[in-house]
């Protein structure tokens, strides 16, 4: 004879909480464990069998006739996830089997550890789990979304679209944007889990936050709307710079700077230009005058420091006729006066003696002269423009320049970087000094990469001046058509320290392809050679910016460099 089995001996016996339930939702039997779970001493003394349900109705599973798994309800601050089994005896359910857990810790603590929003529906569209970060990217919270069916929140607005009704319509796997009423744009991916019956059980979504995704996205589209912006403008002002005869730029530190000297040669106001010897200062003059509306008319250049004290008075203010002894005796119009029209460039500013700096103040605020030896006026209208390689407000400290005259000058500063900042520069400088030599000559004297190699690693302290100077002497020096290390001034190799460590590679391409080879190698020894970015930018005389912006056209551009 068989034992009759004792149910609630087989529910005690259970690790799970165990609730069951008749067809009208009375408890039938109910272990220790569910206690435990919820640490209370009587189920029916701290809440309702009805919460063990947390949305889901008895109705609904006995019409179902089937599993709900992965219910999450919760109890007295206390979560739990149920599964629910009904008791069919001949095609009628007659009662419920509700079995209660706490997540497991490794899979729970999987589940919130998504970066992601997880949202788990049963097979009916019905919400049974949501994680940490759901809440946070939607704003919604857990409680008011538990038990409810995607269609109502669809239907009320809550989400725009539904994944999880389309994965269970289609059955299959579903990705979309959803739009929350929230204003925050998601990627929503749900995947239907069937059971053995090929019915699904359950839909998991996963829902990622596209919102700043989208924002970066417009940031670039306009930062490279603006980019394309300067690079026009660059490529315009190239244009511009390559009718221009006595300017080579390429280095985009001195296409910025030219920039600059364009946009304030549109003006009239009082220009200085600032730079090292024998950075061309002279050159950015003449370009902003071509540029200005005067650049038609005249352009005095006066040098302050080439003239003798005793005559830059009358150079620069003329005299009349018997001024003092020696004067023409048909007087002599001063440059001020010359230059009427056009623009004035004042090199060497830094060298004018002081009793004439008071004197050229009072021209440029009053707009005449006085020629010596008269008292009669003379209206004068020039475009004043000053260069200095000296330290004009250092040289105010020590009372040598006045303040009044620097403020007068300095409306619009320009300064021009020393060569050794404009790398990019001296190869087109060098072939441009070379193609004069040979025109000049009648020569066909070309440089070997080693050579431009050279002139590339050199600092030239004395910038353009010097290289025009050294690739004069190389080429006459030279006995053969091709200019070799060899033919280099032993001194200049000299100071090109740390050269024969930068391999560059023998190329037949244009010197643009040449430069390029020798600037990465360069950057990529330097960075090598130091470790950081600052110490190997200052060690090549460029800027931390500087290096980097090249740094990362040639990792995209040239094999030199391996990440």
């Amino acid at each position: 004879m068989t034992k009759e089995i004792n149910v609630q001996t087989v529910i005690d016996s259970v690790d799970n909480g165990v609730v069951v339930l008749d067809l009208f939702g009375r408890v039938k039997a109910i272990n220790q464990k569910i206690l435990d779970l919820l640490e209370v001493e009587s189920v029916y003394s701290y809440f309702d069998i009805k919460e063990l349900f947390g949305g889901v109705t008895l109705k609904k599973i006995f019409k179902r006739k089937d599993n709900i798994l992965g219910n999450r309800v919760f109890i007295n601050d206390h979560e739990l996830f149920c599964d629910y089994f009904p008791h069919v005896v001949d095609d009628t359910v007659e009662g419920v089997v509700v079995i209660c857990r706490r997540m497991h810790m490794h899979l729970d603590a999987v589940m919130e550890s998504s970066y992601d929003g997880i949202y788990i529906t049963d097979g009916e569209g019905d919400t049974i789990r949501i994680n940490k970060s759901y809440e946070r990217i939607t704003g919604f919270k857990v409680e008011d979304l538990i038990g409810r069916n995607m269609k109502t929140l669809e239907q009320k607005g809550v989400i725009s679209r539904s994944a999880s009704l389309l994965a269970l319509k289609n059955k299959e796997v579903v990705t979309i944007n959803q739009q929350l009423n929230s204003g925050k744009q998601v990627l929503v991916t749900s995947n239907p889990i069937f059971d053995s019956k090929g019915e699904i059980t359950m839909v998991v979504t996963n829902v990622r936050d596209e919102t700043e995704i989208h924002r970066l996205r417009g940031m670039l589209r306009e930062n490279k709307i603006v980019k394309e912006k300067i690079k026009r403008e660059i490529d315009e002002l190239k244009t511009q710079l390559l009718e221009t005869k006595f300017l080579v730029v390429e280095d985009e530190n001195m296409i910025n700077t030219l920039k600059m000297a364009q946009r304030a040669a549109q003006t009239e106001v009082s220009i200085l230009v600032l730079g090292e010897s024998g950075v061309g200062k002279e050159e950015v003059v003449k370009f902003i005058h071509n540029k200005s509306k005067r650049g038609d008319k005249k352009f005095i250049k006066i040098n302050c420091g080439a003239i003798p004290e005793n005559l830059i008075e009358s150079e620069l203010f003329g005299y009349v006729k018997g001024a003092f002894t020696g004067a023409d005796n048909n007087g002599k119009m001063g440059l001020f006066e010359v230059a009427n029209g056009g623009t004035l460039f004042l090199d060497e500013i830094g060298e004018l003696p002081l009793q004439m700096q008071v004197k050229l103040l009072r021209v440029l605020q009053e707009g005449e002269v006085v020629r010596i030896g008269d008292s009669k006026p003379i209206k004068v209208d020039f475009r004043l423009v000053a260069a200095t390689n000296c330290d004009l407000e250092q040289m105010v400290e020590e009372g040598r320049f006045r303040k009044d005259l620097l403020y007068r000058l300095n409306v619009v500063p320009i300064v021009i970087p020393p060569l050794r900042e404009r790398k990019r520069d001296i190869l087109g400088l060098v072939k441009y000094f070379l193609m004069s030599i040979n025109e000049k000559y009648g020569w066909e004297k070309s440089f070997s990469s080693e050579v431009l190699k050279y002139f590339y690693s050199y600092r030239w302290p004395g910038n353009v001046r010097e290289l025009k100077n050294c690739v004069e002497r190389v080429a006459v020096m030279s006995n053969d058509n091709l200019v070799v290390v060899e033919d280099l001034p032993i001194e200049f190799r000299g100071k090109c320290s740390g050269i024969n460590q930068v391999k560059m590679h023998e190329s037949n391409g244009t010197l643009k392809e040449v430069l390029e080879k020798v600037e990465s190698e360069m950057l990529q020894k330097a960075y090598e050679e130091h470790g950081n970015v600052r110490s190997a930018a200052k060690a090549l005389g460029i800027g931390a910016a500087t290096f980097v912006r090249k740094r990362q056209k040639y990792e995209e551009k040239l094999p030199v460099f391996q990440k």
